[in-house]
């Protein structure tokens, strides 16, 4: 507790008392003037002009017993509210550096500490803050959002921050007023300066100022996307995720917001890009678009199902960066050879001599119908209606031969085929996704390298010249505009493979979640969607028309189609149509529809639909038992109400 000049802090199992509030480790949080925890020291008087440091030890977060400091500025024009301890220690061991990373070393114009052992001092009597109290917004478990830092501006009308000894005036409202109004102001030449976890990781969005540095771990994307920006601005890399044009991204990044750029330095970066988007292709306007960049977009589900073949205009798009003008003249697919191998360095025309296989395949993208999760739960992704989904016939050389013919063989050891696209960020790093290997090497997997789509060459949005197709599996292994192939003893390290495309439980949010406790997604469960009627449409009585698709992965055929009227009281078994399945080898969607008479009197209908693939496995009845956090393989019933005419 404040007791005019002196500080004195209780600490029992680990708490701090209530004018200290904040988030502790589960260790205690230790406070004393020089090292002795519990200590009750007199400090020197409080003055506008020097204020107090208080030097608060977060322990490291590896066992280790040594504590690292961190000062708490109070009530000082000069100080900042909290900053790094002076810096004359003997030189710390690898992990307490990493703890000095964690809780120290931030800047002189931050509010930070450990984000497990932060603690904000306010409402303590006899002092005037700096800046206002922080706002109880939970981030997860051991992290409170931050309050933007704020500059002390010079005052008026100083207040003495020892009043009740000296016998001044109470604090000025207005000086305190006047200090949660100027923000900290920084020129671009000091951002630039923190651009490292030694110096701290400053970025700007217009004319404010970030400092990320706890974030950079947590970034979604992988720290390595956020270091692009480090020093610098958001710009240039916003424009290649539109993503983050989101408000949830726009609160989060404001909870790390200390200051905003010199007046003077407010004039547009030096940093010219030109838009990575200006080449993208011309799309059908009947997609309905989800994202623009990178362009994201499914056909409407009237068009869905059309046809059993999905036309090339409005087959389902899902692109995660710019779209490369690739040219087939000087195209090159590198085939990584095993050890003392032959590594294969293949045009088209070189790939056009092996073997022509052609398939008709089902691609779906692990988001699709994530929308219906979105309606229970929040998550984060594209809002994909029923249409990430669509049907092709592809031709191209099987993976299989053309890994042969670099000397691949199948494994007695676990072994993964790594695809890398030719598809980038700035910094040169592609798409990637990997398969099994012994899935590659089987001929009856019929895996390809595909340069036809319907007859056609692959247009530029599905991977000209050449992708990836893997019948069965999901979306985000067939790999666009592809440009290498290796065969690796570990799934590939991309982004894509390793930290995202995964399902978890419902219990597991953005705090708790462990990427690599999952594995990653391959072949799809089974799924069915009615598009026809739509949701809210109005049906005439009598008799109604339901169309639809029905789908599984890993090659399993889809043996029934249920629908219902009722909401599932009561079921019709719909008509299944399209090609015929091979067995274990069915990798194309099955259209369904549905006659049936609409009861008398009804004057609404709960239409539901659930499909049954050859291994009796069948969709869950409602979204809750499968939600995640990503929104992936929501494959729950299908449900579209509509009303009956009079």
């Amino acid at each position: 507790m404040f007791v005019k000049n002196r500080v004195e802090v209780e600490l029992t199992a680990g708490r701090l008392p209530a004018g200290f509030p904040g988030l502790l480790s589960e260790r205690t949080l230790c406070h004393s003037r020089r090292g002795r925890a519990g200590a009750s020291q007199n400090l020197p008087p409080l003055r506008p002009s020097f204020g107090v440091l208080v030097t608060f030890h977060c322990p490291v977060l590896d066992n280790s017993e040594s504590p690292i400091s961190c000062r708490a500025g109070i009530g000082n024009k000069k100080q900042p509210v909290l900053a790094p301890s002076p810096r004359g220690t003997p030189p710390a061991s690898a992990s307490r550096r990493r703890a000095q990373q964690l809780a120290g070393a931030r800047p002189a114009n931050s509010w930070g500490m450990n984000r497990k052992a932060r603690v904000l001092l306010h409402s303590a009597p006899n002092v005037t803050m700096l800046a206002p109290p922080l706002r109880q917004q939970s981030l997860g478990a051991g992290r409170v959002s931050q309050p933007p830092c704020r500059r002390r501006t010079p005052n008026p009308n100083p207040v003495c921050h020892n009043a009740a000894a000296q016998g001044c005036d109470p604090p000025s409202p207005t000086g305190l007023q006047a200090t949660q109004e100027s923000p900290h102001v920084y020129t671009r030449e000091e951002v630039r300066s923190h651009s490292s976890p030694e110096t701290r990781i400053w970025v700007t969005l217009g004319c404010e100022v970030f400092d990320v540095t706890e974030f950079v771990d947590l970034h979604p994307g992988g720290p390595s996307k956020l270091m692009l920006a480090a020093g610098g601005p958001l710009e240039p890399f916003w424009a290649l995720y539109a993503v983050h044009n989101q408000p949830h991204v726009r609160e989060m990044l404001a909870q790390y917001k200390i200051g905003e750029l010199s007046p003077e330095d407010k004039v547009p970066s030096t940093l010219k890009t030109s838009d990575p988007y200006i080449d993208d292709p011309v799309r059908h306007p009947a997609l309905k678009v989800n994202s623009q960049r990178p362009f994201n977009a499914e056909p409407p589900p009237e068009l869905l199902t059309e046809n059993y073949i999905t036309p090339n205009p409005i087959f389902f798009t899902r692109n995660h960066l710019p779209v490369p003008n690739l040219d087939p003249e000087t195209y090159r697919l590198h085939v990584v050879g095993p050890p003392g191998g032959q590594s294969l360095c293949l045009s088209l025309d070189d790939l056009y001599k092996f073997p022509k296989h052609e398939i008709t395949v089902t691609l779906q993208c692990a988001g699709n119908r994530r929308s219906e999760m979105t309606q229970f739960k929040e998550v984060r992704g594209l809002e994909w209606n029923i249409g990430a989904i669509s049907t092709a016939r592809w031709a191209g050389a099987r993976l299989c031969d053309v890994l042969a013919k670099a000397g691949h063989q199948l494994s007695e050891t676990e072994a993964h085929v790594c695809f890398e696209g030719l598809d980038s960020d700035p910094t040169g790093t592609a798409y990637g996704a990997s398969i099994p290997l012994a899935r590659a090497m089987d001929p009856e997997a019929e895996v390809l390298l595909a340069y036809e789509m319907n007859g056609q060459p692959l247009p530029r949005d599905h991977g000209f010249p050449v992708r990836v197709v893997v019948p069965g599996v999901v979306g985000a292994r067939h790999v666009k505009w592809l440009g290498k192939v290796s065969v690796e003893p570990e799934e590939s390290y991309s982004h894509w493979q390793r930290r995202d495309y995964k399902g978890f439980s419902p219990s597991v949010d953005w705090d708790t979640v462990d990427f690599d406790s999952a594995p990653s997604i391959q072949e799809l469960p089974v799924q069915s969607a009615i598009t026809e009627p739509k949701d809210g449409e109005t049906v005439q009585s009598g008799e109604v028309t339901i169309k639809g698709y029905a789908w599984s992965g890993g090659g399993r055929a889809v043996v029934r189609v249920d629908v219902s009227l009722d909401g599932g009281l009561t079921w019709h078994v719909a008509e299944l149509d399209g090609e015929e399945q091979r067995p274990r080898k069915a990798w194309a969607w099955r259209l369904w529809q549905l006659q049936a008479p609409v009861p008398a009197g009804r004057k609404e209908l709960n239409i539901v639909c659930k499909a049954v693939d050859d291994s009796y496995n069948v969709q869950p009845d409602t979204v809750a038992p499968i939600w995640n956090l990503r929104g992936v393989l929501s494959n729950a019933w299908h449900r579209v109400h509509v009303h009956v005419a009079p």
